[in-house]
């Protein structure tokens, strides 16, 4: 499994490319409620995170400019990946069909993934709910 996208530090960041554990955890779109909550959660523990020898990236189908402003908007310290072509998207199976407002859209399905230094998934959550959420990834990256 791999996959190369822009990165919020500038450039690229390819997957195989990382040589520690990651937490990458997928959200619908920047600047919505329940994003910027998750994100801000995520930055808030990010140096705990480091501390536990793992890297944290989110990832939305937003363009590589939109996260760069919604970084800087809300001081996030972890950085964001641009997925607009839905390429990991779709490598980890996080495009659902949905209904908004009584109409059928495709988007992505909250996820969040923990992948060890070998590139394997070794923990999944689907249809995440934002709240405590950050917290119970951090604490069972504690437990391994």
């Amino acid at each position: 499994m791999d996959f190369t996208l822009p990165i919020t530090t500038g450039g690229e960041f390819k997957l195989s490319s990382l040589d520690r554990p990651l937490v990458l955890f997928f959200y619908p779109r920047d600047n919505t409620p329940g994003c910027t909550i998750e994100n801000q959660d995520f930055s808030r523990l990010y140096p705990e995170f480091l501390a536990a020898g793992y890297e944290v990236l989110g990832i939305s189908r937003d363009k590589h400019t939109t996260h760069c402003n919604f970084q800087k908007k809300h001081a996030l310290q972890h950085q964001l990946l641009a997925d607009p072509e839905e390429t990991a998207c779709n490598l980890f199976g996080v495009m659902k069909d949905k209904t908004m407002y009584g109409k059928p859209v495709r988007g992505i399905e909250r996820s969040t993934f923990i992948i060890n230094k070998n590139h394997e998934i070794v923990k999944e959550w689907r249809k995440v709910t934002v709240d405590n959420h950050a917290q119970e990834v951090l604490d069972f990256i504690k437990t391994l």
